[in-house]
Parts: structure tokens; sequence; C-alpha cells
């Protein structure tokens, strides 16, 4: 079994870094080489700006390498909840952003030719007890009345037809939506920000940001492999501990989500247990979600356990996933799983994400678990923001506020798994 992402694993090599020392002049800097940071690049270098890509690690090698791989439509959170706090026209305007993104994906997807296993199969949402189901009908019922009348409530006579769990009620079924290879993606983003002229560096951490001493406008970036100057600075780090960021990680929880993928299965087993290939996710708090790969493997995520993501923990989080996924499909319990990884979740207090200008500098995260679409989204409309087109943005209006009593140091998340565990079982 490797400790290792899937994703990023399997991927093409990327071949359009740059080698030699972070130098010169940009117009923009770009600090963050995932979903996010690439996507500005390719949209700001198509209408002709010079764009220096920044990552501590891997190119792709955080958060955007290291998810379930689903890119669908529909809010973090319950849209009855999202409801009941924002009122039906911003919840509703939430929505129609994830909608957006999702056809943010796919568009580049064909217009940058990028090769990445897209399968435009949509959501299944799964009840995990019966009256989880009849949350869901009275969500499908407001989603379609007021946002989205492509989805379908599913009962309990016709899951079957979906999946082979005895583990679930029925299930909400939205259509707009897909799943992809996430590492081939992010190589085919990044290819493609560098022929509209991006250069990108990775193993460059930013120990600093300051504005030009000189009186000019414009910003100087230190990183551990040289010194470049940029007009404008987009910071898309998610929750890295890199860097002079404070700013941000007091908004920010790093959850943890880990994820196994089984060896490749055979063909009739995954056509009888998974007929659709959705992408699936359950309805509990401490949720799982699962989905088939390109090449016949299934990969199964979750919370697991609320901890940061590191070797140690991430096999521990594999062996608890393992357990999950025999209970949920005992016809899989034997499977052999060849991968066991984890990654961080860059959850905000209010699970939306948040984007605009700290300080002068602009800025696009907490994603909060569903930053696949959003992410990509985010960049290319963070270029027309940066280019003076501030109304495109659906998160400005948005107020961010610091975590009370968080620092940068997650020190509540096994208090907050200790609450979701316990509001499972009676929920």
């Amino acid at each position: 079994m490797k400790l290792d992402s899937y994703w990023l694993d399997t991927a093409p090599p990327l071949v359009s870094a740059c080698e030699g020392p972070v130098e010169g002049h940009a117009d923009v800097v770009v600090i963050g080489g995932g979903f996010t940071g690439l996507s500005a690049a390719q949209a700001l270098g198509r209408r002709g700006a010079r764009v220096t890509v920044l990552d501590a690690g891997r190119i792709g090698g955080g958060a955007s390498g290291r998810n379930g791989g689903q890119v669908n439509t529909g809010v973090a959170q319950d849209f009855v909840a999202l409801v009941a706090q924002l009122g039906v026209e911003r919840a509703s305007a939430c929505y129609r952003a994830y909608s957006d993104a999702v056809d943010t994906v796919e568009r580049l997807i064909r217009e940058e030719n990028i090769d990445c296993n897209y399968l435009a199969s949509g959501k299944l949402k799964l009840a995990s007890k019966p009256h989880h189901l009849e949350h869901l009908e009275k969500t499908a019922e407001l989603i379609r009345r007021e946002v989205d009348t492509d989805i379908e409530l599913i009962g309990r006579d016709r899951i079957r037809s979906e999946i082979q769990s005895d583990s679930f009620y029925g299930g909400l079924l939205q259509r707009h939506g897909g799943q992809m290879h996430m590492g081939r993606f992010t190589v085919g983003l990044a290819d493609a920000a560098v022929r509209h002229g991006a250069k990108l560096y990775e193993h460059a951490a930013v120990s600093a940001i300051a504005k030009n001493s000189s009186g000019a406008s414009g910003y100087r970036i230190t990183t551990a492999r040289g010194e470049v100057r940029a007009k404008q600075v987009l910071i898309a780090t998610g929750p890295s501990c890199h860097g002079p960021f404070g700013w941000y990680r007091r908004r920010l929880a790093p959850v943890g989500s880990f994820i196994v993928v089984t060896g490749p299965l055979s063909p009739e087993l995954l056509a009888h247990v998974f007929p659709n290939r959705r992408a699936y996710t359950t309805t509990r708090l401490m949720h799982n979600y699962f989905r088939v790969t390109p090449d016949s493997r299934l990969l199964f995520g979750g919370r697991a356990r609320f901890t940061a993501s590191e070797q140690p923990s991430d096999a521990k989080s594999g062996r608890i996933l393992q357990q999950g996924l025999a209970a949920m499909f005992p016809m899989l319990a034997s499977a052999r799983i060849d991968y066991c990884w984890g990654g961080l979740v860059d959850m905000t207090a209010d699970r939306l994400p948040h984007a605009g200008q700290h300080d002068g500098i602009y800025y696009s995260m907490g994603y909060s678990g569903h930053g696949t679409q959003m992410s990509t989204h985010m960049g290319q409309v963070m270029a027309d923001v940066m280019d003076g087109h501030e109304e495109r943005n659906p998160w400005g209006s948005a107020e961010w506020p610091a975590i009370p009593g968080h620092t940068g140091n997650p020190w509540f998340l096994p208090l907050v798994g200790t609450y979701y565990r316990i509001k499972d079982i009676f929920y």
C-alpha cells in the first residue's frame, strides 16, 4: 500500500516548470500552484499578462492533487440550512455559482484539450438513515422550486438501481456534474498556463511579501529560490502552513480528509455495484465519498479522523476507511488496498468560499471540501476581478472574520470530531 496520492502517482510528469532562479518582474505573482493559481494564470496569460506562479512544493501537490476527484454542483452544506442562514435569494446565488463552476471546468477541458478522463455522471447523495431521506425530500423540493429542476429524488424502492448496498435508504441525484483524474487535470491546466506565457516554479516557498520601497506601486516577493517583483499578487494557498499568511490561517480550519484506493476490480463487479458510475457522498456528518477511477478501482474517502494529514495518521485513517468500505460493500471486503493518503480541507466557519482583497493583495480560498470545481472557477473569476471587474466575484460581499480562539493551530479539531461522532449516533 502506497502512502501517496493515486492522482499524483499516476499523473504524467510536469515538464513545464522552470528550473532556474525566481527573478525578474511580472504583472501578477500567484502564490499557490493548485487549481485556483493555475486557472488564474491561464486566464491572465490569455489576456497578455506576465504571470509567475510560485508553489512551496509540487505543482498541484496540495489539496488539488489529494481530493476525491468529484466535480459537482451544490453547495458544501445543506441547502435547506443555507436558505435559513442566508435567505432564498443569496442561497440560490451560491448554488448557481457552483453550477457555473462545473461549466467552467468543462469549458477549460474542452478549450485547452485536457486529457483527464472527465465523465459527466452527476452526484448521488445517499441517505444513511430513513429520516435522512425525509430531509433529502424537503431539500429536493426546495432546490427544484428555487434554483435547479434537473434533480431527482430516488426512493428506497429504486435505490438498488443506482447502488448495490444495504446501507442506504434513497438518495438525491444532481445530474449537473461529473468526475475526473485530478493529476491529469493539474498537468493539463499547468501546460495550458505555460502555453499562455506563465512561468511555474516548484519548491519556491514564499517567506516575505513587501510593498516596493522605491515609491513605485507593486510588491517584492521573496522565495526560497530568489526574488520577483510584481504589480499585483494573488494568494491561492488554501490551508498551507508555509509563508507569512497568518491573517488567512486564522480564518481557515485545516481539516484532514483521507482516501484509500483499491487495486483494479473486475468491470463486471463494478457494473453490478455502481451501474451508473456516479460521484457518491453520504449524509452522515462523518460522511464518506466514493467513485470508480478510470482504471477500474474504487476510491473511498472520508473524514475518518479529525486530525492533520501525515503518514502515520494517514495509515491509521486508511484502516478505518477500509473497515467502512467493507461494511458498506461486503462484496468488496477482500479488495486489495493499493493507495492511502490524506489531505487538508480549507474549512471556513460558514463553509463558503471567500475571495477579495486584504491590504491590497488579492486572495481566493476556503472552499470547504468542494474545491475542485470552485477553485478552478475562482481562478478565472479572480483574473476578471484583478482586471477591474469586481462584480464578477460571487463571494466579494461576504465578511470574513477570524475563527474565535484560532491562531493558526487547529487545537479544537479533536473536540469537533467527537461532537460529530456523537451527533451521528443520534441524528
